[in-house]
């Protein structure tokens, strides 16, 4: 397993903070200086994996959700991006609207580097814990995502997680078990606002 940094709980204030603040400049002027925001998070220059999560307040519907899967560049820098896409670009969603802002909540979920998974499909689901793991499926131009929290919030159990990862990536609930797929796992640490501008918490999630 890929150590992840831990962050504190005043750093990850400051990370969900910075994508509310950043998704509020966007909305309001998207030709914003997004370094504004990158300098204010000068001490997160390691590279890491991130997604911002946009939830509804307060049915935790979701409202949009996109990220970097894979460490490719710094962190501070792919929080902006990532908060300005899962506000604007996420293609289930409308872009978000200033009127919302304060109907939403903001979570940040830092990411491990993906780790394959190799063996049979027996082998595999011994390999996936609900609750750490979070889990990618590559098939050809195909791919899907699935944060850990997801597995938890849906009640998945194991087998149901690979299942649903496949539907995400658009292949049919079986794939994972192919020989042309390739599975990875990741671990996260995720902050997330109680309330929309609100106190903001470290979720914990592992079972």
């Amino acid at each position: 397993m890929v150590c992840l940094k831990k962050y504190t709980l005043k750093e990850g204030e400051k990370l969900v903070k910075a994508a509310r603040n950043t998704i509020e400049l966007y909305i309001k002027s998207p030709r914003f200086n997004k370094e504004i925001i990158e300098k204010s998070l000068s001490e997160f220059n390691e590279n890491a994996g991130v997604f911002v999560t946009i939830n509804h307040y307060p049915t935790m519907s979701l409202r949009g959700c996109i990220g970097f899967p894979r460490a490719i560049g710094p962190l501070k820098k792919l929080l902006v991006d990532a908060a300005i896409a899962a506000a604007t670009e996420d293609p289930r969603f409308i872009p978000l609207t200033v009127d919302e802002l304060n109907e939403v909540i903001i979570e940040v979920s830092i990411l491990t580097e993906p780790e394959e998974i190799k063996g049979d499909a027996e082998e595999i689901k011994k390999q996936i814990k609900i609750g750490r793991d979070g889990l990618i499926i590559e098939y050809g131009y195909y791919s899907g995502l699935l944060l850990p929290i997801v597995a938890v919030e849906e009640h998945w159990n194991v087998e149901e997680f690979l299942e649903n990862v496949c539907i995400k990536a658009g292949l049919d609930p079986q794939a994972w078990k192919r020989s042309g797929a390739t599975l990875y796992k990741f671990q996260t640490q995720v902050f997330r606002e109680e309330e929309p501008n609100g106190k903001v918490i470290e979720v914990k999630m592992e079972q």
